[in-house]
């Protein structure tokens, strides 16, 4: 073998021949350890199938929410995860290939601090899109399903993304919101909820009466099998809210599952309003009752 005309044909080809056996490196490096987490994404998915006896992603609604959360954090995280490591080998394999061509490391280091910096000024929204949603996914603030109130916008989680979260509100329409921008959460469909009553009553009714039928009617409600695993505790009537020389305004409390609080509230305003009829009390006409005091006590 003739080395020296190897070494003069390396030394003309060698550096295009490294620029792209090094992008070819990258790009299988790319697609093995994106299909190491794809393999554990479906993994975990299918795992939890097993579990719920869904035979399909969709057929999770009807299994424990914490099931449906667990699919949806773990692709989220495997998303997150190719976009690491995209970045990561792609910057390795720029580093290689300026490397080959000659590029002294310093130059490297002023290249990277410079293009830290100019990323850190154009994408700084972008960035702390990206950052907020990870800790929103990371710790279950939101689900698909939940309903939650986002400052800007409420309703319906349809999606969460990593950047942006798609909230459909009851009028319909559908708020795209963007990660960064979300300040406080407030999510209505986890753990527990309370339905409140203020049931306003002449100012001359029998307020015994009228309490003791409250809670009547709030109990044999929460005792019938319909509403039995939707209740979950005992109703209960906190006292007096206000008084004004129109009205007494009587507050009743039941506490429901997240889920559930809507169907239960209807439900019970029916029943008291039919309670109320039957003991005979008639409402007050007003125009508008002022409640005093904070629902969110207790």
């Amino acid at each position: 073998m003739d080395w020296a005309a190897f070494g003069e044909w390396w030394g003309a080809w060698g550096a295009p021949i490294g620029v792209i056996l090094t992008i070819l490196g990258a790009i299988l490096a790319y697609w093995i350890v994106k299909r190491l987490i794809a393999r554990v994404v479906q993994q975990v998915v299918s795992g939890v199938k097993r579990r719920a006896d869904a035979a399909d992603t969709e057929a999770l609604s009807s299994s424990p929410l914490a099931q449906v959360r667990v699919v949806q954090r773990t692709r989220a995280i495997g998303s997150v995860l190719n976009t690491i490591v995209a970045w990561v080998i792609a910057a390795l394999a720029l580093i290689l290939i300026l490397s080959i061509l000659g590029v002294n490391a310093a130059s490297l280091v002023a290249m990277a601090g410079f293009l830290g910096a100019a990323a850190g000024v154009g994408a700084q929204g972008v960035i702390k899109d990206f950052l907020n949603g990870l800790f929103m996914v990371f710790e279950d603030q939101v689900g698909i399903g939940d309903v939650v109130d986002l400052g800007e916008a409420s309703g319906v989680v349809e999606s969460v993304g990593i950047r942006v979260t798609q909230v459909r509100d009851v009028h319909g329409t559908l708020w795209y919101v963007r990660n960064g921008e979300i300040v406080r959460v407030g999510n209505k469909s986890q753990g527990w909820a309370r339905v409140i009553v203020d049931q306003a009553v002449p100012y001359h009714a029998d307020v015994e009466a009228v309490e003791s039928r409250l809670v009547e009617v709030a109990t044999a409600m929460s005792e019938e099998p319909e509403w039995l695993g939707r209740i979950i505790d005992k109703p209960e009537v906190w006292g007096i809210e206000s008084v004004s020389a129109e009205a007494v305004v009587i507050r009743l409390v039941v506490k429901t599952r997240a889920s559930a609080k809507d169907d239960v509230a209807r439900e019970l305003r029916r029943r008291v309003k039919a309670g109320l009829d039957d003991l005979g009390v008639q409402l007050p006409s007003l125009q508008q009752v002022v409640v005093k005091g904070m629902e969110g006590s207790r």
